[in-house]
């Protein structure tokens, strides 16, 4: 099988139903950021972090892939069946928040992006999924989405700014916190 098709050369793509559409398509958008954001979550679990927390990255890059597959399909033509988001993967996210969050002093400041490499790469992260939602949104204002996608992303986006702070604390690197100059 060769990995290359040519059927995209002038610009189109299908989505899974058949129905073909510009590769600039707000649906197209929108699972290309969720697969540029399940990129990202791969860079964060490669890294030197609690094996707990990989497995977590694991679990999140496998439904990030069954959200790519919804957003792909066309929801008026395709047949194929597509995994479903439980109310169960948006749970998970909130009891891994709760848990790191219970183990980080309470947040008083702003946080910039940084503290080491592995932070950054959460805020990188963090930011992709927060566009991945704004995308999977404004699809939304004129096609089906479950209700769920945009849920699990927004709770994503919490989960990663998290996630950045506690792999910071883990690693005993000071927290690079946004302290404004208020002019006199």
């Amino acid at each position: 099988m060769k990995i290359y098709t040519k059927t995209g050369d002038k610009g189109l793509t299908s989505l899974i139903g058949g129905t073909r559409v510009a590769k600039h398509h707000i649906r197209i958008e929108s699972y290309g950021t969720v697969d540029e954001l399940n990129s990202y979550i791969g860079l964060i679990g490669c890294q030197e972090i609690d094996p707990h927390h990989q497995t977590v990255l694991k679990e999140i890059q496998d439904r990030l892939f069954t959200i790519g597959a919804s957003l792909a399909a066309d929801p008026e033509k395709s047949k194929m069946k597509i995994p479903d988001l439980l109310e169960s993967d948006i749970t998970l996210l909130e009891t891994e928040i709760d848990q790191m969050n219970d183990a980080l002093p309470a947040l008083k400041h702003f946080v910039l992006p940084g503290g080491n490499t592995t932070v950054s790469y959460c805020h990188i992260a963090r930011c992709v999924c927060r566009r991945a939602e704004r995308l999977t949104v404004a699809l939304a204002e004129g096609s089906f989405v479950d209700n769920k996608v945009t849920v699990y992303l927004n709770r994503l986006s919490d989960y990663l700014f998290i996630l950045g702070r506690k792999l910071a604390q883990d690693a005993n690197a000071e927290e690079n916190i946004w302290l404004p100059r208020v002019n006199s």
